[in-house]
């Protein structure tokens, strides 16, 4: 190679190095987030795209978005969601995904640990999605504007799931709020009745084992008495709880603790969605308790009674606060709406 060559050849690779596209910034959020998936406006684009295509189910019929609705902070106001793609009732309620970004574990069970991973199961699930992985991905990366969205959030031009769960974690991050009225009210700029704020005494005082925090859940796993379970399980595991996962006698009907706010969208409740009101649910826990032998030991009050000792004032103190960490900016907020289509 004579020197005027190799002089152009490393002068085209500096060139080429030096209009290299830069690696999308960072953005400032208030939520955890893993080293090797920070939140990058492509990305959360990218993920929005996604959890609003109904391409990526079998038949292109369903999206993320038709079990999560954004008007009911991302849950589906089904006890047993039959919007999947072969309209059969899921075994457990779609939970809503507010604030599931502080979440370490996700699904009732707990059977997963991160939000990369967690949209395999409901894409590949023959009721939910119904999507054979290597065929979703043949398919976006048939799409042109798929791969150079992949190509701005990740510098890739090849679309693996790997990507696809990254970029749907992104979005799910974002589905975060902090206006509700207690949120005003702790900022100084609100104010709450006295019902209300006994409310959040008595909540406190009773069900601060299990939820806790801002987010009030403690991200456990407790039996809170809605069945009696036979020991030991039948070959059906799937509403036993944490047993699920830990083949361990003592995680039987032991379900995730979900957090309290934006409960007044959520409806209904429990992780089969048997409890079609907050009241029920109250109910529920001071006369409705199931005995077994891992109830939660906060329900036991006597050897002979569970339960909780709340008088129907009460209730009512804790149903008033309740209803405070409601946030309807939340199900307004347009950038986690469906995307203008391409």
């Amino acid at each position: 190679m004579s020197s005027k060559t190799s002089f152009i050849f490393f002068f085209s690779l500096l060139l080429s190095a030096c209009t290299t596209e830069p690696a999308p910034q960072v953005l400032s959020r208030p939520y955890p987030y893993p080293e090797h998936n920070p939140p990058t406006a492509p990305g959360i684009a990218l993920g929005r795209r996604l959890f609003y295509d109904p391409g990526l189910s079998a038949g292109g019929t369903v999206s993320c978005a038709s079990c999560h609705q954004q008007e009911r902070a991302f849950s589906d106001g089904q006890s047993l969601s039959t919007l999947g793609v072969t309209g059969k009732a899921l075994a457990r309620h779609t939970p809503g995904l507010s604030h599931v970004a502080w979440s370490p574990t996700l699904f009732w069970d707990g059977g997963v640990r991160n939000l990369e991973s967690l949209s395999f199961a409901p894409l590949s699930h023959p009721d939910e999605m119904g999507r054979d992985l290597r065929e979703m991905v043949a398919a976006l990366q048939a799409d042109a504007s798929y791969r150079e969205d992949f190509r701005q959030a990740f510098g890739a031009d090849s679309i693996t799931a790997a990507g696809v769960g990254r970029a749907l974690a992104q979005f799910c991050r974002e589905i975060y709020s902090a206006d509700s009225s207690r949120d005003r009210y702790k900022r100084g700029e609100d104010s709450l009745s006295a019902k209300a704020l006994q409310g959040e005494k008595l909540l406190a005082q009773h069900c601060s084992p299990c939820h806790s925090g801002e987010r009030f859940s403690d991200d456990s796993f407790h039996n809170n008495g809605l069945d009696s379970f036979p020991l030991p399980p039948g070959p059906d595991q799937t509403l036993l709880g944490r047993y699920r996962i830990s083949y361990d006698s003592a995680d039987i009907g032991k379900f995730k603790t979900p957090g309290l706010r934006n409960l007044a969208f959520t409806a209904p409740y429990m992780h089969d969605g048997r409890f079609g009101s907050l009241q029920e649910v109250i109910h529920h826990y001071r006369f409705g308790m199931q005995d077994s032998p891992t109830l939660d030991s906060a329900f036991r009050r006597k050897p002979d009674k569970t339960g909780l000792a709340l008088s129907d004032e009460e209730a009512d103190a804790i149903l008033a606060f309740l209803a405070t960490l409601n946030d309807s900016t939340l199900l307004q907020r347009q950038d986690l709406g469906p995307p203008l289509i391409k």
